[in-house]
């Protein structure tokens, strides 16, 4: 799963002129080796590729759980970091430091990933090729279907797959015998994914829409020769190769699958988890100082949910709260998911005038909500996918409605669309891709503590923006900065200290208002992706932090949208190296 490059996507430019200012000039040779790296990188990912809409790899799927594509990624790694060294660091300029503290951290962190053999596991109910390659070939997503060529590449490129999943069980076999293998709750949520795929009609298939939606321009030849070769794809090379991995789960995996919830039992788990925490938070603190930490954010928020709770005159304690604010009817209004989405748009005007004070760019990429596929709703989250890079994808803020009668407004529905679509994730990535002063290495990638740091910080900003006027929805916020609390206790928890996923989800439930349902899902999310979940608390609270500090230390000289300026310009980086650009600038606003 490392491999898979998760980029960040847009357009134009922006922040050329916001550069920090410096004797020393970039240096053109440092320039072309970052460029060099970044081209390379595609070629080892050209699922990232297609995900930024670069379009020249949209035919090629990598077997990237195979011991040679594994050992090319680490000779990668190893060779650039020998050629980082050639180069003197304090020679280059700020914007240069940054690329090369940057590419460092992430070259050793890389390098240091080789040890643990996370391809015995390469996908789960939540993240992995079968689940990707649907969003990919269903004609919606980022793989283009606008020319000829773009419905050859699409064919050529789910050809492999076949042999991608035969990868993918040798190596889950490899993981059986190893003891590293997946909890059975997930494996048996993983199974019916598969048999979903599974049709006997190519037009009733997922991968079909392509065909459904083929240009009008199209010759007629092309029509029916694209339409006979999909078809033919479909039935001899997608609905066997589903039918194979989920008659391998159901047969033989699943009975091999542990009882057990998290890492730690694993062979080898502890460290496999240490290392997630670490490529997750991009800091070195320790399992059990993020659990500590979780435990203090957890009392401190109930404290405030608690005042809440007098101030609208709920007698009962929280937990009867909670119940209140899920099962009353009046918190849920809607009729259809046309209502849902109408809502969220409507938050979005509310604070439209307030951005611009907070804010001194705007992205140019285009911005849009939608409901989340049906294929895959039942086990998704609210999630925002990146614009592509020609500004012709827009960002999507995607919202799962599987029955829009039961969608609760107390959710917390103002913080979720400030978190994942506005000034949240849509922002960050966007201006961070629009920014040409930055190398593409930078433009198109991210760190989850500083992106997802980034867009928990947002929700912070309800107040400032004009929303959480309904003590509800301020409830429903509290209610997400729990939530993001909660995982750094059941995160850790789980993977270190043997919580069970039973215990983890009565956990969510005691300290949050969400059901029973929705808990099981987001627990589940934690066993499925180790360290991911601790990495927006992390993030938040260390740009909160610096906030708090500044506005201290500056006092009149400190601008919200100049500080919001400078977290955003210089695209994601580790914790540690961002602490220190912020310091510098803030030295200089002194």
């Amino acid at each position: 799963m490392k491999r898979i490059f998760i980029f960040i996507t847009l357009s134009l430019g922006l922040f050329a002129c916001n550069q920090p200012n410096t004797n020393k000039a970039d240096n053109s040779k440092f320039a072309a080796f970052l460029e060099n790296y970044y081209q390379d990188q595609l070629k080892l990912s050209p699922l990232s590729a297609t995900m930024i809409g670069d379009d020249r790899y949209d035919d090629l799927l990598p077997n990237d759980g195979t011991v040679a594509y594994l050992k090319e990624w680490s000779e990668f790694n190893k060779s650039y970091i020998d050629s980082l060294k050639k180069y003197d660091r304090n020679s280059l300029s700020d914007n240069d430091q940054l690329s090369f503290d940057n590419l460092k951290y992430q070259l050793e962190i890389n390098l240091e990933g080789d040890q643990y053999h996370f391809e015995y596991m390469p996908f789960n109910q939540f993240f992995g090729l079968p689940l990707m390659l649907g969003q990919l070939g269903s004609g919606t997503g980022a793989q283009p279907f606008k020319t000829v060529k773009n419905y050859e590449d699409w064919l050529k490129r789910v050809t492999a797959y076949s042999v991608w999943a035969d990868t993918a069980i040798g190596n889950f076999r490899k993981g059986m015998t190893a003891g590293i293998v997946l909890p059975k709750t997930l494996v048996t949520k993983m199974i019916p994914q598969m048999q979903g795929m599974v049709v006997t009609d190519p037009k009733k298939s997922l991968f079909y829409g392509p065909v459904e939606l083929m240009p009008k321009d199209f010759s007629a030849e092309d029509k029916t020769r694209l339409t006979k070769e999909y078809e033919t794809a479909i039935m001899t090379v997608i609905v066997p190769t589903y039918k194979k991995l989920g008659d391998f789960l159901q047969n033989e995996y699943l009975p091999k699958a542990t009882s057990n919830s998290g890492l730690g039992t694993m062979t080898g788990g502890d460290k496999m988890y240490a290392y997630q925490v670490k490529v997750n938070t991009t800091t070195n603190k320790t399992p059990e100082e993020i659990y500590q930490t979780g435990l203090n954010e957890v009392a401190r928020i109930r404290k405030a949910m608690d005042s809440i709770k007098n101030t609208v005159g709920f007698k009962g304690d929280l937990k009867a709260f909670f119940e209140y604010m899920k099962e009353d009817k009046k918190f849920m209004p809607y009729h259809n998911a046309k209502e849902v989405i109408a809502a969220f748009e409507e938050i979005h005007q509310t604070m439209q005038p307030n951005l611009k004070k907070m804010f001194l760019h705007e992205p140019k990429t285009p911005f849009e909500i939608r409901q989340t596929e049906a294929f895959r709703a039942a086990s998704a989250s609210a999630e925002y996918n990146q614009g592509s890079a020609d500004g012709k994808r827009p960002g999507i803020f995607y919202v799962p409605i599987l029955d829009a009668t039961h969608f609760n407004t107390t959710s917390g529905m103002e913080s979720l669309f400030l978190h994942e679509a506005i000034p949240g994730h849509h922002y960050q990535i966007s201006l961070t891709q629009e920014n040409t002063a930055l190398p593409k290495f930078r433009r198109y990638g991210g760190h989850n503590a500083y992106v997802e740091g980034w867009a928990l910080y947002c929700e912070s900003l309800g107040k400032e923006l004009g929303l959480y006027t309904d003590p509800y929805q301020y409830m429903g916020a509290l209610g997400d900065e729990i939530h993001r609390a909660i995982r750094l206790v059941v995160d850790v928890a789980i993977h270190s200290k043997n919580m069970s996923r039973e215990e983890a989800i009565k956990y969510m439930m005691d300290n949050e208002a969400i059901s029973e349902q929705g808990a099981t899902a987001e627990i589940e999310r934690y066993m499925a992706i180790p360290g991911q979940a601790l990495s927006y608390k992390t993030g938040a609270m260390k740009i909160a932090a610096l906030r708090k500090k500044y506005e201290a230390e500056l006092g009149a000289k400190f601008n919200l949208a100049e500080f919001h300026n400078e977290v955003l310009k210089d695209g994601s980086l580790p914790l540690a190296v961002f602490e220190t650009k912020m310091d510098t600038w803030a030295s200089r606003k002194k």
